[in-house]
């Protein structure tokens, strides 16, 4: 760690930069107040609590710091280690001139008091003490309610909190509370001597008393006030800086009187019991008695062996602190003990402290700037005063190059974390803009944007001209910034007036109280400060805590004094050439030579001899430059980062867990580090260039020669330029400001966190003020490093509970730029970047360390590629992680990063692993695809790491619509049962998209009969019209001509499309699938036109199916071998006939389609039959070789219907009429539809002949059942076929006289009477055939007609025809005989 040197201090003002300070205006209206009456200047103060040094203190770095101007006091309450809500109170005074110094603090048990004295008044505010308010001592909350919270409660008119003084005061005034709890105001009266106001203690009744200390008179009590006028005017013991000091039961009240003595007062005795003369301790003193010391100062503090006192004595060109020690003898005497009298040549003093140790000054010189420095009393012989480095004001004229823009140059200054207040800035903006108008409490953003309006504004208005030329442009927009920029200086300069400076004698914290802002002051570190000494400090230094070495250490001054000279000689423009250069990442050691040549061409004043006469004197410079090297280096051996041991002990634990965390100490210390950065960045820069100098000066400076030379060009020379880019990072990062970050992002990046599994949530500051904006330290500094860093020092120091300053501070600082430092190997800043959001500012790190950091490439190249992703840049992104791949083993990052992977078998796979999921969660596949196909040729050895790297890549060209790529990704996948999942994931998304030309045309090398299986199994699980897995099975099929294979599909698609779809859509899909499945089985040859029956029932056994029970509950048992079954071709033509009459009658009659579904051949052909769809049914009946009785009774019946039917049964037959084939013969004149039905009965009858003419006689049947005449066709076309059954069909129905004339009829057609009517070729005759009668019905109807006597002439036609008929039988049958 870099050593502290205590000899020096530095100013860090860390103001917070809002734009409003939050006061709560409290207002004091005492009747009696008068207005007018002097304006005393402003003054500041402050209050330490006294356990503000303990860790497990509630008031833990906490206190209290006020500044009065005219008749207000603003009052504050600060914690550096949480964040006070309420803390900021404006108590108004009204008439009221506040004191210098009129305010003090008191802390009792319960109470925090604060007594304030004015021109007018005294007042009290009693408020609770910090560790009344909370339960606990422990806090763990980062926001805390301050004292001031209720102060708006308070009954501040009250007498018992503020009473009006009876006369006027003089300038000065101290105040106390006694132990019986009083409040006591010692008020510097204008005629000399002291009064002393009391009131009673806050919680007893009481009125106000006064009691006025005098050298005149010892004693006097007063209940009024004596005109000064009355005593007379004696006004050399006129009091200008009182103090006060309890000791023994008494108050001693110390005063420093005009008179230049001081005198001690004893407030319980009223008398003053010591007097001296200050002027005893002064030489050369002649002359100063006659003048009146109007600057005098006075400081009280209590040490280790008494009270101790120090009085300043303003005098012209030599002020003086004399510091004395009160030291009491016998008989209650006092007396003064020197201690030591120190010097000052600066002119006005601003206020001083004192310690028990030291003295603390500020001054203000000539040119009004500030001076602080302090010295210790005790030891310090010489009189050397230590320095104190503040800040300087920020510059007066802004460098603007070439290539910058005005207008972004003068914001980027203005709004810097460094160099202005947002009140600067915002009183500034209201003076630019002539407006009355306030600003309220805008953001930092909307500040920059009002600002950007105002001065643009401003410009625009001013402009008379409408062109100008690019450069004419830009010298206006100069001149505008630049006054407003100079407005903002004025404004920056009142803010930075010193008013007070307060230490805390707990802890060692000095902070400067300035009129706008409270900066700190923080040990300044060996190095730096021998660069920033002023040259007559380092010029009378004789020893440096860098070496112990003293002939080392004067070589190192030496050698700083030469680096303080090249900085003077460095010019501001080569200063931003090189700084510009160490931005675009050039070579540092080639920008040195070129501001060496500047410097050597540009040498008026012979700095460069100056420099080599000085380098001549240096014995070892070699061994200088290493000291220094080694100074400035913050490398560790181990990674600082580590979360140390556990610190031992619940309460230290929950301390620490605040310390140092409120907003006020995160930008101390964070622009403690900035400060640290930019001194060295312009240390190294001075040193490389001297080292070049060195260089070109040779052998002349060299008394070791080539050696060292080739040392310092081949080793010291990188270090430095490697040093001088590692602080110009940190300087660059430390005033970077965080980004605000969407809440949409904030989520994204949460999500991407988790999938690195880095961190289950982002490490948001929570405590972030949207006024005050954070850099990246800051943020950095919050979130993570301040825990880790405070873990660090205590866990080294766990049975310390308080507080040093001084060295917690150096500590925190030093381990702070220690983990920021790229050469070590903790990754802790870019993790925390990328944590919240801050891509920006992480490319830009990540650039700025690329080209000369050697730690940590591959976790920089990992986070690069995460800004890219968050930056929608994936090409980009994943050309960085890539690069990151090569170093997985080598980074502590990247260790982690993949140490929680344990499905890969080698590091570099866990890594890939994870980013293959990270570039998932972003939705990028096709780098995924990329990313994966390099993974693989790293896991060469290991199958189950390939083979999940194949499934990844089938998934996201699949998801792609890269069906080519995916398969074959599948068939490179080496693991079976996840080329399976591929192959089942594949069929069934290219199912969804029907993409089926691809799922059918791949080859499924080896895989023909998963695919087979996979396509068959969802084709019998789901749907059948929700899914075409039958179809896509087919096309499968056909595409390797396997034809029985696609029929047996189509032709079990259809079984079970009859039993599970029965609607008209389902039969349609199945007569579709039996003529598919028939044109497949004609395909082949005959010998193989078969296949086998599809099972019954739909069950089919799945893999993993759970055993099915019967209604009992128990597991059924084997299922019964069933004969397999062969079907043809013909047994299909019938199931497509069976089916296409299905889809028919639902067409017709769709409420039917649910009942036609499974209806058998017979069934079909009923309900045909029924519907009036006699063709279909006639088809159906001659493929099954059904008996076609039933369709011609039906339609029989039909005809019967409409033959009696009325106007709307003919309307209905015209429709079953349509849906039956007609004859074709085209009738002239108009038909009804019992005409058409009749001549469609005639058609059947003519196109289907049976057998002795059983149509026609079930025909008849029905007809005659009905007592429906017989049709003249029907009876003619029957005669032709069968006379003799037509005969019988009369004689059943009793229809005797048409028998007999059919008998007749029939005779004569056999006698050659029309003989074609009966269907009789040949008549009777003797060279024909043979002919018969049906003898046995004409005798039943000669019977029957003979036995009634209504039909005996009808009987006797007949006999006679029989007999006629009978001779000419026997007439033919003898000449045959004869013939023969």
């Amino acid at each position: 760690m870099a050593a502290v040197l205590e000899r020096s201090f530095i100013e860090i003002c860390g103001f917070e930069r809002e734009t409003l300070h939050r006061f709560r205006d409290v207002t004091v209206n005492l009747p009696g107040a008068l207005p007018g009456g002097l304006k005393f200047p402003d003054s500041a103060g402050a209050f330490h609590y006294e356990d503000s040094g303990k860790l497990l203190s509630v008031t833990s770095n906490r206190f209290i710091h006020w500044c009065t101007t005219g008749d207000s006091v603003h009052l504050v309450e600060q914690s550096l280690d949480t964040n006070l809500l309420n803390n900021a109170v404006r108590l108004q005074l009204t008439h009221c001139s506040v004191l210098p110094g009129g305010v003090h603090v008191h802390e009792t048990l319960n109470n925090v008091i604060i007594l304030v004295s004015t021109n007018q008044s005294v007042h009290r505010l009693v408020l609770p003490h910090p560790t009344r308010m909370y339960r606990s001592e422990l806090v763990t909350e980062l926001h805390m309610q301050s004292i001031f919270t209720d102060v708006g409660k308070l009954s501040l008119n009250d007498p018992s909190h503020s009473a009006l003084i009876p006369g006027s005061v003089g300038q000065t005034s101290t105040a106390w509370i006694s132990q019986s709890g009083e409040a006591h105001y010692a008020l510097a009266s204008p005629a000399g001597g002291i009064m002393v106001v009391s009131l009673p203690p806050h919680d007893t009744q009481g009125s106000m008393s006064v009691v006025e200390l005098k050298r005149s008179s010892m004693m006097q009590r007063l209940s009024g006030w004596m005109p000064s006028s009355i005593r007379g005017d004696q006004t050399a013991d006129l009091v200008l800086s009182l103090a006060v000091r309890e000791l023994e039961e008494d108050s001693f009240i110390f005063a420093l009187c005009q008179d230049h003595k001081l005198r001690m007062w004893s407030f319980r005795e009223q008398a003053c019991l010591l007097e001296a003369d200050m002027l005893d301790y002064m030489p050369a003193c002649r002359g100063l008695k006659r003048q009146s010391g109007q600057g005098h100062r006075l400081r009280v503090s209590s040490s280790s062996s008494g009270l101790v006192l120090c009085v300043y004595l303003s005098v012209p060109q030599r002020g003086q602190f004399t510091v004395l020690q009160l030291v009491a003898t016998d008989n209650n005497r006092y007396s003064l003990d020197h201690l030591s009298s120190l010097f000052s040549t600066q002119e006005t003093l601003a206020d001083f402290a004192l310690t028990s140790t030291d003295i603390w000054a500020v001054w203000l010189d000539d040119s009004n700037t500030t001076v602080v420095k302090y010295i210790n009393f005790e030891h310090n012989t010489a009189g050397q005063w230590n320095q104190v480095f503040v800040q300087p004001p920020p510059e007066e004229e802004v460098h603007i190059g070439v290539d910058q823009d005005p207008r972004e140059t003068y914001l980027e200054v203005l709004f810097s974390p460094l160099h202005f207040t947002a009140s600067a800035i915002v009183k500034a903006l209201q003076i630019y803009r002539r407006s009355s108008e306030r600003i309220t409490d805008l953001s930092w953003d909307s500040l920059k944007k009002e600002v950007t309006v105002a001065v643009e504004s401003e410009l625009q208005s001013s402009v008379t001209e409408f062109e100008f030329s690019q450069e004419e442009y830009r010298q206006l927009q100069v001149e505008f910034w630049s006054k407003f920029y100079a407005c903002c200086l004025q404004y920056q300069e009142v803010q930075s007036l010193p008013l007070g400076l307060t230490v805390n004698h707990n802890t060692g914290l000095v902070c400067l109280l300035k009129k706008g802002f409270v900066s700190f002051l923080l040990p300044c570190f060996a190095v730096d400060h021998l660069y920033l000494s002023y040259d007559e400090y380092l010029f009378s230094e004789d020893e440096t805590p860098i070496t112990e070495d003293p002939d080392l250490g004067r070589d190192v001054l030496q050698l700083v004094q030469c680096l303080r000279l090249v900085s003077d000689a460095v010019s501001g423009e080569m200063a931003y050439e090189m700084e510009k250069a160490l931005e675009h990442l050039e070579s540092p050691e080639r920008a040195a030579d070129l501001v060496l040549e500047n410097l050597l061409s540009n040498d008026d004043e012979n700095v460069i001899e100056e420099i080599q006469n000085k380098l001549q004197d240096i014995r070892n410079p070699m061994a200088a430059m290493i000291v220094l090297l080694r100074e400035l280096d913050l490398e560790t051996d181990s990674d600082a980062g580590g979360e140390g041991p556990v610190i031992p002990g619940l309460n230290l634990r929950i301390s620490l867990s605040q310390l140092l965390g409120s907003s006020s100490a995160v930008s101390v210390v964070c622009q403690a580090v900035c400060h640290l950065t930019m001194t060295r960045t312009l240390f190294c820069r001075d040193l490389l260039i001297l080292q070049k100098l060195y260089l070109r000066f040779g052998d002349n400076v060299f008394l070791g020669g080539g050696a060292q030379l080739l040392q310092l060009q081949q080793d010291l020379i990188p270090r430095s330029a490697n040093l001088l880019s590692s602080y110009y990072l940190l300087k660059h990062i430390s005033q970077s400001l965080a980004s605000s970050v969407p809440i949409d992002i904030i989520d994204a990046n949460l999500q991407h966190l988790t999938v690195l599994e880095l961190s289950d949530t982002p490490t948001l500051s929570t405590n972030r003020s949207v006024l005050s904006p954070q850099t990246v330290v800051e943020l950095f500094y919050q979130t993570v490093a301040r825990k880790m860093i405070i873990s660090q020092i205590y866990s080294q120091q766990q049975s310390n509970t308080l507080v040093h300053w001084s060295h917690m501070i150096s500590n925190v600082v030093i381990l702070l730029a220690q983990l920021l430092w790229p050469s070590n190997p903790g990754f802790q800043f870019p993790e925390c970047l990328m944590a919240n959001c801050q891509y920006t500012q992480l490319q830009e790190y990540v650039r700025l360390i690329g080209p000369w950091c050697q730690v940590n490439i591959g976790s920089c190249r990992f986070m690069l590629g995460q800004c890219y992703l968050a930056n929608g840049e994936g090409q980009k992104a994943l050309q960085c992680f890539q690069e990151a791949a090569t170093e997985v083993e080598k980074e502590e990052f990247l260790v982690k990063l993949t140490g929680t992977e344990e499905e890969a078998s080698t590091p570099r796979l866990q890594y890939y692993n994870k980013v293959l999921r990270l570039l998932e969660d972003v939705g990028l596949p096709e780098l995924v695809i990329q990313l994966a196909s390099l993974a693989i040729t790293e896991a060469v050895s290991d199958a189950n790491s390939q083979a999940a790297l194949w499934t990844r890549i089938f998934k996201h060209h699949l998801d792609l619509g890269h069906n080519s790529e995916a398969y074959e990704a599948l068939t490179q996948n080496p693991d079976l049962s996840m080329q399976l999942d591929c192959l089942r994931q594949l069929v069934v998304v290219l199912c969804e998209r029907s993409q089926l030309q691809d799922l059918v045309q791949f080859s499924y090398v080896n895989l023909h009969d998963e695919v087979v299986s996979i396509i068959e199994s969802r084709a019998r699980g789901l749907d059948l019209l929700a899914h075409n897995y039958y179809e896509l099975l087919y096309s499968f099929h056909i595409n390797r001509h396997n034809y029985r294979k696609a029929g047996t599909v189509m032709f079990e698609f259809g079984m079970r499309l009859g039993r599970e779809v029965r609607t008209r859509l389902g039969l349609q899909k199945q007569v579709n699938c039996y003529l598919a499945a028939l044109n497949c089985l004609r395909l082949i040859r005959p010998e193989y036109a078969w296949i086998v029956q599809p099972a019954s029932g739909a069950v089919y056994e799945r893999p993993g199916a759970s055993p099915k029970r019967n209604s009992d509950g128990e597991f059924s048992s084997e299922p019964v071998k069933h004969q397999v079954d062969i079907l043809e071709l013909k047994d299909l033509e019938k199931e497509y006939i069976l089916s296409r009459s299905r889809l028919t009658l639902a067409q017709y009659h769709p409420p039917s389609a649910a009942i036609a579904g499974s209806a058998s051949a017979v069934e079909m052909v009923a309900l045909l039959v029924q519907t009036g769809l006699f063709d279909s049914a006639l088809s159906v009946c001659q493929t099954f070789k059904l008996n076609l009785t039933s369709v011609f009774e039906g339609i029989t019946f039909k005809c019967i219907k409409l033959q009696f039917g009325g106007e709307e049964s003919q309307n209905e037959a015209w429709r079953w009429l349509a849906a039956n084939q007609l004859s074709s013969v085209v009738n002239t004149k108009e038909s009804s539809a019992t005409d058409e039905a009749w001549q469609l009965l005639s058609s059947y009858l003519d196109r289907y002949p049976s057998a002795n003419g059983q149509h026609h006689r079930c025909v008849i049947n029905k007809l005659l059942s009905h007592g429906i005449p017989l049709p003249d066709w029907l009876i003619k076309s029957y005669k032709e076929v069968d006379a003799a059954s037509l005969l019988r069909l009369y004689l059943n129905f009793d229809l005797l006289e048409a028998a007999a004339e059919l008998v007749l009829e029939y005779v004569d057609a056999l006698l050659g009477r029309g003989h074609q009517y009966f269907g009789i070729e040949r008549p009777l005759s003797a060279t024909s055939s043979s002919v018969w009668l049906p003898y046995t019905s004409i005798d039943q109807l000669l019977q029957t007609l003979n036995e009634t006597q209504t039909n005996s002439s009808i009987y006797n036609k007949v006999r006679d025809k029989l007999d006629n008929y009978h001779n000419l039988v026997e007439q033919t049958t003898k000449r045959r005989l004869v013939t023969r």
